[in-house]
């Protein structure tokens, strides 16, 4: 709304400097970044005070129904980095060539553009991809369907400028996903109990067994919740049990789905049904239900549905702005 005021409180507003005094002291917002398959390339972003989605222009990238990607939001952006193609030809079946890639784009909501960044060292899909100080930091990952990689690296956004970091001490044949945890970043491979961490300050990777349940993951207030066995657990430290927050059995059948913390409640949304015995096609949703964590007796409540993206998520992030 400022930038309709006057030229100068546009100029101010677009300029940056604004999200430097708000993150200074501590009137950001932050909101829910998501792309489904559909529409192709399409985000949307959730404000939780106004319960209201925003369509953002189509990213430009070249790559089809992009997924497999890795996204984070620093400096008031968000930034789409890697991945492949999802995109399948109707008439053949045939999947598109494009696996992996090392490019990068940002969305700058003040000026409501996308811009191509700094690419990759190394192009990757399936990634850990975390925020961390203000820089991007991603891990691991595929080059090709076959071939996993334990390559790290880091963008600078003042810069737009990627330098290698240590290699992860493993490289595992199973996608992989990063936390930061207490401000480091910690990269999880899918179906495995170990987790890689970055110590002092990017020097070394350490190799830990935490045995954390396995399922879709998110950090509420730095807590760890894990959703397993149709339940939302909350992971705790070592020799202490998990305890459980809330059941989810209303969302067993509902798979591809995104999963995240905003603010004090945990986010689930889109996702597809698949055939089942009530249901002999596949449907694509567009819910969103929210759990706040801090309640005493934590329910789920519906949120305003996306209005254009549906089906499964590709990705999802917090916008900070």
């Amino acid at each position: 709304m400022l930038q309709l005021v006057c030229r100068s409180w546009r100029a101010s507003v677009r300029s940056g400097e604004l999200l430097k005094i708000r993150n200074q002291i501590g009137a950001t917002e932050e909101l829910l970044c998501v792309l489904a398959f559909e529409p192709e390339n399409m985000w949307q972003l959730y404000d939780p005070l106004r319960d209201k989605w925003i369509t953002l222009p189509v990213m430009p990238s070249q790559i089809r129904n992009i997924a497999r990607f890795g996204v984070a939001s620093v400096a008031g952006k968000l930034y789409v980095i890697g991945g492949g193609s999802d995109r399948v030809d109707p008439l053949t079946g045939d999947h598109d060539t494009i696996f992996a890639s090392n490019e990068v784009w940002s969305y700058d909501p003040l000026h409501r553009v996308w811009s191509q960044r700094a690419p990759m060292l190394v192009a990757r899909a399936m990634f850990a991809c975390c925020a961390l100080d203000g820089k991007i930091i991603v891990a691991g990952g595929f080059t090709n369907c076959r071939k996993s990689i334990s390559k790290a690296e880091i963008y600078d956004p003042e810069d737009d400028t990627w330098e290698p970091l240590p290699d992860l001490r493993q490289a595992h044949s199973s996608a992989c996903s990063g936390l930061v945890i207490k401000g480091k970043m910690h990269v999880l491979h899918k179906g495995l109990s170990t987790v890689q961490i970055l110590e002092d300050g990017g020097s070394h990777w350490a190799v830990e067994d935490f045995s954390w349940l396995q399922g879709p993951m998110a950090m509420v207030g730095g807590e760890l919740y894990v959703l397993s066995n149709s339940c939302i657990m909350k992971q705790r430290g070592e020799n202490f049990p998990d305890k459980m927050v809330s059941c989810a059995s209303e969302f067993q059948s509902r798979i591809s789905f995104g999963m995240i913390g905003l603010g004090n409640s945990i986010y689930l949304v889109g996702g597809v049904i698949g055939p089942g015995p009530r249901n002999q096609c596949i449907k694509q949703l567009s819910d969103v239900d929210i759990l706040n964590v801090t309640s005493e007796r934590p329910t789920w409540r519906p949120g305003s549905p996306m209005t254009h993206c549906r089906g499964s998520i590709c990705g999802c992030a917090l916008l900070r702005i």
